[in-house]
């Protein structure tokens, strides 16, 4: 009796070439998924909106709007806190998107990506 493709003493003919083609697509949706999120854009404020930062799905700043009353010479270093909370809660959003669509294209397998930013 002959066998059919797959590996001798596999008794799964053709279950490897499925599992590469599925390994294929999942591979193609993340590229899709991922520069999708890079075309997005993130704004978060801080100062009860006082300063606002925007932020690209490439981790980017490519904004910043702030509030004639937030600009204070006296205090410099209040708008300088006011800007780096902004940024990093922006940032933040940028990475729970990212992790929000990875994880339902992985099905929540955790291992999977060994270890990818994403």
């Amino acid at each position: 009796m002959a066998k059919r493709g797959g590996f001798p003493g596999m008794g799964m003919p053709g279950n490897m070439n499925n599992l590469m083609k599925q390994a294929q697509k999942m591979q193609r949706q993340m590229e899709e998924n991922q520069k999708a999120l890079e075309e997005k854009s993130f704004t978060a404020t801080a100062g009860g909106g006082a300063v606002e930062v925007t932020v690209s799905g490439k981790r980017e700043v490519t904004g910043v709007k702030l509030s004639e009353e937030v600009v204070d010479p006296d205090d410099i270093e209040m708008l300088e806190d006011l800007i780096v909370a902004a940024t990093n809660e922006a940032l933040r959003k940028v990475e729970e998107e990212t992790t929000a669509v990875m994880s339902k294209l992985t099905g929540g397998l955790g291992g999977l990506g060994g270890g990818l930013p994403f």
